[in-house]
């Protein structure tokens, strides 16, 4: 099994840091691969909604960096991982420019899903998601905006189980290990 974590955070983030740290041991010891992708050090592209990677060149984005890799490894994986500071209950923008990214994993087809509208997968297969989300400071309102955007991105990438959590700044290595933890139990990455 192969895991991939598109890291949103700052290279100082230390509650990030563990937070992957944890997830790579916790992985490791269910023999899962884990190939963690350090956002802040990677020249990824604004999406430009050219839709060329929908008529040109079906399922590649035809902006030549590392974001048409991203996409390519978010959709090979068995599971994604989000892991990003919660910022206005969002993503950060390294994050959110990734995520973006990875639109020719869909088809320009819409279907209808629980009354609402969604795109057609291109796939047969999609990868479990989990998102982990920093915060300066738990805060029930922002933690509810930044899930109910975490599991629309869960539909709209036809995620087969996903899971939110969530780790402040002053948590402890147990805390930060029970929410991964959580986490992963719920999309049944580890047992």
């Amino acid at each position: 099994m192969h895991a991939v974590i598109l890291d949103g955070s700052e290279r100082d983030d230390t509650a990030a840091g563990m937070a992957r740290q944890v997830i790579n041991d916790e992985l490791s010891r269910f023999d899962w691969s884990v190939e963690s992708v350090a956002l802040c050090d990677l020249e990824v592209a604004d999406c430009r909604g050219c839709f060329g990677c929908w008529t040109r060149t079906p399922g590649v984005c035809i902006i030549d960096d590392a974001g048409r890799n991203i996409a390519k490894s978010a959709v090979q994986c068995d599971l994604l991982i989000l892991l990003t500071p919660v910022t206005f209950g969002g993503y950060s923008f390294t994050l959110k420019k990734a995520i973006d990214r990875l639109i020719p994993n869909v088809l320009p087809f819409f279907k209808k899903i629980g009354g609402e509208l969604h795109h057609v997968p291109r796939y047969d297969r999609y990868p479990r998601f989990v998102v982990i989300g920093v915060l300066s400071e738990p805060d029930t309102e922002l933690e509810g905006v930044f899930s109910a955007l975490a599991e629309r991105n869960a539909i709209n990438l036809y995620s087969p189980a996903h899971a939110t959590e969530f780790v402040t700044v002053e948590d402890g290595f147990q805390s930060v290990t029970n929410s991964v933890r959580s986490a992963l139990l719920k999309v049944e990455a580890i047992k």
